[in-house]
């Protein structure tokens, strides 16, 4: 990553991340949308997330290949426990997303996924938890959560859902 003292200058530097996670975000409907639609076409929701998974082991593996990434070192054996929950988090949220952005509609299903995030992030950050620092539950940041929530509530049930197949 860029650091501050990086020739675009500090705000660019600061302002990059921030833009490729938001651009990393702008993503997840398209993939909630896709793996909905995935999920119709092969019958099952369970399908289409292990065909989901499957491609983004290919692509990972041709991305290793193609920046010659070496083998895992020895941290693999000797981490904690809880660090292996991230593929089974994966299979839990793909099969989510596949199953209710359409019911929910991309919004709707998106501002859930942000306010569970919020309210997780929160209380894990309040007890250090998977690696994070300790940071305490002011009540800015939990008005920031409720204000999130309230987003979600607002969102869900401001009108009626029309169906509208444009991609199928």
């Amino acid at each position: 990553m860029l650091s501050s003292s990086h020739p675009v200058g500090p705000v660019l530097a600061a302002a990059l991340p921030v833009l490729i996670a938001a651009l990393a975000g702008a993503m997840i409907p398209l993939q909630a949308g896709a793996n909905a639609a995935l999920g119709r076409a092969l019958g099952h929701p369970l399908w289409a997330t292990l065909v989901s998974l499957l491609v983004s082991l290919a692509v990972v593996v041709v991305l290793m290949l193609a920046l010659r990434v070496g083998p895992p070192g020895a941290g693999w054996a000797s981490g904690p426990s809880w660090m292996w929950i991230g593929g089974a988090v994966g299979v839990f949220y793909l099969t989510a997303a596949l199953m209710l952005a359409p019911r929910l509609g991309a919004s709707g299903f998106i501002a859930a996924v942000v306010a569970g995030q919020m309210l997780a992030s929160l209380w894990m950050d309040h007890a250090g938890l998977a690696g994070f620092a300790v940071r305490e539950l002011t009540a800015p940041r939990l008005g920031g959560a409720l204000l999130i929530v309230l987003g979600v509530v607002a969102m869900q049930w401001s009108g009626p859902a029309r169906v509208g197949a444009a991609l199928d």
